[in-house]
């Protein structure tokens, strides 16, 4: 791995992670190109700013649980090629229910050039600290619906204040959200704006 990467879990303690795309928990429904282990990696400069936002979620009783953070160019690559192969049915209706697969693309799910390839993107959610429990969000990684975007209409009262808490956490702490996903956040002042890694988690 670079120099100005490193595994999450080494430099910001007290996170907790499921690296989705290193296990067959996911949408394409199989471990994804790129991901040799379950774990998460991000740049230097994305593990500073994540301990800010683990000390600001600690502090309204809540801890940080990372699903992924840098991605390989070669697993966008294997997502293009898995949204064009025939549909089998078997992960469409908990992540992609009114969407076909080629839509997740063009509805700005996933992208052919991500900011997790970059290095300082992060999918995450929040745990209670007392409980150990994930809060409820009204949703889990990875729906492609527009129940995942920021405001959404038909989520509780206690889904949206646990959204907002995550919002604010992040953006407290130097990332900017994406309106379409409630768990999608981007370092603000990332190190590398224009350059898609491509080097495996391993």
């Amino acid at each position: 791995m670079r120099e100005d990467f490193a595994f999450v879990d080494e430099v910001v303690p007290g996170i907790r992670w499921d690296a989705k795309y290193a296990t067959w928990d996911n949408f394409t429904g199989k471990p994804v190109d790129g991901y040799l282990v379950n774990r998460v990696a991000g740049t230097r400069a994305f593990c500073a700013a994540l301990e800010k936002a683990r000390d600001k979620a600690e502090s309204l009783g809540f801890g940080l649980l990372l699903w992924d953070v840098y991605r390989p160019q070669r697993a966008v690559d294997r997502f293009m090629r898995w949204a064009e192969e025939p549909e089998d049915g078997r992960k469409k209706a908990r992540h992609y229910p009114n969407i076909d697969r080629p839509q997740m693309f063009e509805q700005g799910y996933v992208a052919t050039k991500s900011g997790h390839s970059r290095g300082s993107t992060v999918d995450l959610t929040l745990f209670r600290l007392d409980t150990g429990e994930l809060a409820d969000m009204g949703g889990d990684h990875d729906v492609m619906d527009v129940v995942s975007h920021h405001g959404a209409a038909g989520v509780t009262e206690e889904q949206e204040k646990n959204r907002k808490h995550l919002c604010s956490v992040m953006e407290d702490s130097g990332f900017s959200s994406y309106e379409c996903e409630w768990w999608h956040y981007s370092l603000k002042d990332e190190p590398y704006p224009d350059t898609y890694f491509d080097f495996p988690i391993a």
